[in-house]
């Protein structure tokens, strides 16, 4: 296998540029890789650990890994015809398979073509933003692209490494249940606000501060168990609050901001949080 596959959906707070600075901090030897925030799963394809369980509660998103890993050439063709069918209107094909793909989450249909709409509304939408209403239906607007979704290469191979993971949908408390002693947790979680207003919704279920606070306590629960944890968020007062203090080893890093209107708001700063 060729390392570092590139992810196949673009995800909000996505680590793939923090690959090094991950993989340098890394606990030489671990048990099991768990992943409770797997996203777009920049780190774990960058990674590969033999032994993995990745988990989200996006359950579209997760259905998405399933037909990548079960059926990838079902996935594949399902893709490749909704590609081949674009209107001379995109915009109005887009809003059409938006809909559809809406319609399909309000009857709860996990299917392959719910995973094609996925990733095809993921490649077409503004900056590759998953944001939900209130009902939890998508409501991100069309990008103008007419490129292609998806590189059938990609999807291969990140099926064949798939077959050998775990994959789960749900709370990120419970998918870490398991860990124990010399096991490797990455936690990836939902941005803290950079002020208070500005907690985004990419599930109707959302993240808030008490969120944040729950995962605070299961990262110590979890370093009372013997299990290695690293954590990466914004560099905000809330976190440097909630890990500070602790001795957990904590260093700060520049990162280019991928998902911002504004070129300038690009830059900024991210925590990573070691127990280790």
């Amino acid at each position: 296998m060729s390392t570092n596959i590139v992810p196949f959906v673009k995800w909000a707070g996505g680590k793939r540029q923090l690959l090094p600075q991950i993989r340098e901090r890394m606990p030489e030897k671990y048990g099991r890789y768990y992943e409770p925030f797997v996203g777009g799963g920049a780190v774990i394809l960058g990674l590969r650990p033999e032994n993995a369980l990745i988990n989200d509660i996006n359950k579209a998103l997760i259905n998405t890994y399933r037909q990548i890993c079960n059926a990838p050439e079902l996935f594949l063709k399902a893709v490749n015809k909704l590609d081949i069918e674009m209107w001379e209107d995109g915009k109005r094909y887009y809003y059409s398979l938006r809909e559809r793909y809406n319609d399909k989450m309000m009857q709860a249909e996990y299917d392959v073509d719910l995973a094609a709409l996925f990733v095809f509304l993921n490649k077409h939408c503004f900056n590759g933003l998953y944001r939900v209403n209130g009902k939890g239906l998508f409501n991100v607007p069309y990008n103008n692209s007419r490129n292609l979704s998806v590189d059938a290469t990609v999807i291969m191979e990140v099926s064949r490494y798939l077959k050998g993971v775990t994959i789960i949908d749900g709370d990120f408390e419970a998918a870490c249940s398991g860990a124990k002693k010399g096991d490797f947790v990455f936690m990836d979680s939902p941005y803290a606000p950079l002020n208070p207003t500005s907690f985004e919704s990419y599930t109707k279920e959302g993240f808030d501060i008490e969120s944040h606070g729950r995962l605070a306590r299961l990262y110590g629960e979890l370093t009372d168990r013997g299990c290695y944890c690293m954590l990466t968020n914004h560099n905000t007062k809330l976190i440097n609050e909630l890990y500070g203090g602790n001795g957990y080893k904590m260093d700060v890093v520049s990162v280019k901001r991928m998902i911002n209107s504004d070129a300038k708001g690009r830059v900024g700063e991210e925590v990573i949080i070691c127990n280790y």
